[in-house]
């Protein structure tokens, strides 16, 4: 299935332009030999143990036209700088102690308002469903952003096969519980396990997607595997990581976040410059892999994706419902 968007034209980076792995890993290895302090310059995983605990290849990847124009970020740093508190609040936590996380075999749970609950297995997913492969800004840890290049399934064509009802007016999401592998959920910072919730419109738009991998390979531990939520043009802890369970609902659903401290993290998190975190500002951004000393670039509204999300968000006021 391709999604075509005129807004991304030729010049927009192509799956089969994104470079290999190794030649990543090569050039931050050549960097890191060439001295002149190039480990304080360097991303800040650079300063981290690196621990990718990566899958197999994915195969016949369907070449989407959902790109954008900008320097993807190396897949180094994409899997050592991390917010998955199941794992650690340390940012190199998730990739120091993701690895006795064992995400194979798995299932979703779908349930609710909807005709036909059930059961979809990962590998169910990824056979039944084209695999597209899309590169996504993505905003990912206070002001820091990415441009990941995820492999997943829309998630409207998942969630249309369980043929929601006309209750189903938002989707609820839930994160696997397994303490005995993810160390940080023996601890009670957070209430487990991690929910996250969409309102259904919000979901079916064809942005939203349940990644499986990332530069072309299943996802690692650490990055949410097996399978997780993307909606780039929200805040990062929206995308919730190794979903066990989604369910229809006809009332807005509680998310983690939202539950600990409402008043920095709404329902909604849409990338706002204009609104403040109570904490930060929202207004200007750094990408991850350009150095601990790269220039901040103002944050864009809904992340770049205001022509393509903003109906949503007809009349409502974005400060207000944050």
């Amino acid at each position: 299935m391709l999604i075509k968007n005129s807004r991304f034209g030729p010049g927009g980076v192509r799956p089969s332009e994104i470079a290999p792995k190794d030649v990543w890993l090569n050039r931050r290895e050549l960097l890191g030999n060439a001295g002149f302090g190039l480990a304080a310059l360097a991303a800040p995983a650079a300063l981290w143990p690196r621990v990718a605990h990566a899958g197999r290849k994915l195969e016949d990847l369907v070449k989407s036209d959902w790109v954008v124009d900008d320097v993807l970020t190396p897949l180094e740093d994409i899997t050592t700088y991390n917010n998955f508190y199941e794992f650690g609040t340390g940012k190199d936590d998730p990739s120091r102690y993701a690895g006795a996380f064992k995400p194979l075999p798995w299932s979703i749970q779908v349930h609710g308002e909807c005709e036909d609950r059930g059961t979809i297995d990962y590998e169910d997913l990824i056979g039944s469903f084209p695999v597209e492969e899309r590169i996504y800004r993505f905003r990912c840890v206070e002001a820091w952003s990415m441009v990941v290049p995820w492999a997943g399934v829309s998630l409207a064509s998942v969630l249309q096969r369980f043929r929601p009802t006309s209750k189903a007016k938002y989707v609820a999401f839930e994160t696997v519980y397994r303490p005995e592998e993810m160390r940080g959920q023996k601890r009670g910072f957070l209430d487990w396990p991690y929910v996250e919730g969409l309102r259904i419109d919000e979901a079916m738009h064809p942005l939203s997607l349940l990644a499986v991998g990332v530069y072309g390979e299943e996802l690692p531990n650490q990055n949410g595997a097996p399978v997780r939520l993307v909606v780039p043009w929200k805040y990062g802890y929206k995308s919730i990581k190794s979903i066990v369970s989604i369910t229809f609902t006809e009332d807005e659903p509680p998310t983690t976040w939202n539950r600990q401290a409402p008043h920095e993290y709404g329902f909604y998190s849409n990338v706002n410059p204009e609104r403040p975190h109570p904490r930060w500002s929202q207004a200007r951004e750094r990408r991850l892999g350009g150095g601990l000393f790269a220039r901040k670039i103002p944050t864009l509204k809904f992340n770049g994706y205001e022509k393509e999300v903003a109906s949503l968000y007809a009349g409502m006021d974005l400060i207000e419902h944050h």
